[in-house]
């Protein structure tokens, strides 16, 4: 939601600054698909298929802005760099990219939308049989 309020550090200059093509449009597209997936995970609604874009962005985010710190130019940390630069930088990436992959996975929980949607109308499932 940050790229919309503050898009000159946050939204669309972040982008352009980091040297993404297409910045601009870019950063709105990515905040769109953040908050839409982000709700459809959190509603635990569609989530293995909402979870797919987070990770294509946390995948993107990482390799874009903080792997540069591990050779010392990244244009977003300009007096930064390094093994635990990229890593102090990182970590919500890292977590968010963690997080989505667990997700698509397992899936979402018992009481999601995903759950209540499969267990209406379902006939009984038999696991196993007696031989």
């Amino acid at each position: 939601m940050l790229k919309f309020v503050q898009p000159d550090s946050l939204g669309p200059g972040r982008f352009v600054k980091a040297g993404i093509p297409g910045g601009t449009s870019f950063a709105y597209l990515d905040g769109v698909f953040e908050i839409g997936c982000g709700l459809l995970i959190l509603a635990g609604l569609l989530t293995r298929l909402a979870t797919l874009p987070m990770i294509v962005d946390m995948l993107g985010a990482l390799s874009i802005t903080k792997v540069p710190l591990l050779w010392g130019h990244a244009p977003l940390y300009p007096k930064e760099g390094g093994f635990w630069d990229f890593f102090h930088e990182g970590r919500l990436e890292v977590a968010m990219l963690c997080g989505s992959i667990f997700l698509l996975i397992v899936g979402a929980g018992g009481y999601s939308f995903d759950a209540r949607m499969n267990r209406v109308g379902s006939p009984a499932c038999v696991t196993s049989a007696a031989v």
